[in-house]
C-alpha cells in the first residue's frame, strides 16, 4: 500500500472588497469580488457567465490552529441550542477551517466575478470555484432541527439593518 502524501492546496482567487470584518450575521447584499489568480487562464472562467450562482469553496485564513474545537458545544456559546458535535457547525472551528458559500453571480469582467451574498471577508483566499447545478442540489426531503433557523434569523440580513 502507497503511503498518501499530504494534501497541498493553493488558492485559485481573492475576496476583493465586501465584508471588512468577521460578523456572525448581517451578510446580505453586500457586493464582492473574486479575482482569479493572474496566473490562471482566463479561459478558465469561460461560460460562468451564464450561471445565477456559483459554489465557493475558502479558507478562514483570519483564523488559525488555536481557533479549532473538536468537541460538542452549543452553537455561539448559547444554551438555548443544544451541543452539537464539531462537524454539525460551520464555522472557522473546523480541523481545516475551510468555508462553502453559494453567492450571486452578478457579472464577469475578465478575471473579476462580481457577486453579492459572499459571507467572506476581504482578502480571503479562494480554494475552488464552481457554478451552482440545481441538479447536484440535495436530493429529496431535507430536515434539520430548528436551532440552525433560530441562530440564522438576522444572517442575510443587510448590515445596515443592525
Amino acid at each position: 500500500m502507497t503511503a498518501q502524501q499530504p494534501l497541498q492546496i493553493t488558492p485559485i482567487a481573492t475576496v476583493v472588497g465586501g465584508h471588512t470584518e468577521v460578523l456572525d450575521d448581517y451578510q446580505g447584499g453586500v457586493e464582492s469580488i473574486i479575482r482569479l489568480r493572474d496566473d490562471l487562464p482566463l479561459e478558465t472562467l469561460q461560460g460562468i457567465e451564464e450561471f445565477s450562482h456559483l459554489t465557493v469553496t475558502w479558507h478562514f485564513s483570519r483564523s488559525g490552529p488555536e481557533a479549532v474545537q473538536l468537541h460538542a458545544r452549543s452553537p455561539r456559546g448559547d444554551d438555548r441550542w443544544p451541543a452539537t458535535g464539531t462537524f454539525v457547525h460551520r464555522n472557522h472551528r473546523r480541523p481545516n477551517q475551510l468555508g462553502i458559500s453559494y453567492p450571486r453571480l452578478l457579472s464577469v469582467d475578465g478575471r473579476d466575478l462580481l457577486v453579492t451574498d459572499l459571507d467572506a471577508v476581504d482578502g480571503t483566499p479562494v480554494v475552488d470555484i464552481a457554478p451552482w447545478f440545481t441538479a447536484m442540489g440535495p436530493r429529496g426531503p431535507v430536515s434539520e432541527p430548528a436551532w440552525p433557523g433560530e441562530m440564522l434569523r438576522t444572517y442575510w440580513a443587510a448590515p445596515d439593518s443592525r
